[in-house]
């Protein structure tokens, strides 16, 4: 039998078919890969738990206004409890103190940042203090709204070591918020601060001074 030839028309168009058929897949899995990126459309989720039956629920936040000023709230009392809050792990305290790849840094504007670098404490943490010989809990008791983006926070704040209590105070602070969700951010600071938000005034009203200065004396 001899063989048979095909027409050069057939096989260029079915070059064409195949040619077509690969840029819509390719193009399929670009455009799944594209809705899959969380950096670039970071949804944020409520972790919330109930004391009484310890029950613990992870819920969507649709970006509502209301939803919104409530995620800021949570922002500023985490805030100021990273922040402030003394623990004896030291590692733990580099991790959220840490120079450039830390929480503070990742949720303060440059020069709050920067006067959060010249507080006593911080020096002795960087400093390699051997440990601290005390913890400092803080305990909010009211963030008030006083205009878009700034907030008066009451918390009360006191120090133990092996004695026991060594100071209480309280103290009240104002703090002002800047947003910026679509600037370009590092991965890991997306996953600190995945709405941009940062802190860019933080000015204690009330307490004698910033605890991170009179606490370690």
């Amino acid at each position: 039998m001899q063989d048979r030839v095909e027409p050069p028309i057939l096989l260029s168009r079915l070059l064409i078919f195949v040619f077509a058929g690969t840029v819509v897949v390719l193009f399929a899995m670009l455009l799944s890969l594209e809705k899959m990126c969380p950096l670039n459309r970071p949804q944020i989720f409520f972790l919330t738990s109930r004391p009484i039956d310890t029950t613990v629920q992870l819920t969507e936040m649709p970006p509502t206004d209301e939803n919104m000023e409530m995620y800021k709230r949570a922002f500023v009392m985490e805030y100021v409890r990273t922040r402030n809050e003394i623990e004896k792990n030291t590692s733990a305290m580099r991790k959220k103190w840490g120079n450039a790849d830390g929480i503070m840094a990742s949720w303060s504007s440059k020069p709050v940042y920067d006067e959060f670098l010249k507080t006593e404490l911080y020096v002795a943490l960087t400093n390699n203090y051997p440990g601290f010989e005390f913890v400092c809990p803080v305990n909010i008791k009211r963030v008030i709204p006083l205009r878009e983006n700034q907030y008066r926070v009451e918390m009360a704040y006191h120090c133990e070591d092996n004695n026991g209590q060594i100071n209480q105070k309280n103290y009240t602070i104002r703090i002002g918020l800047s947003e910026n969700p679509k600037q370009d951010m590092e991965w890991g600071d997306r996953m600190n601060n995945p709405l941009g938000l940062k802190v860019s005034e933080y000015t204690i009203e009330n307490g004698e001074g910033d605890p991170l200065n009179t606490v370690y004396k």
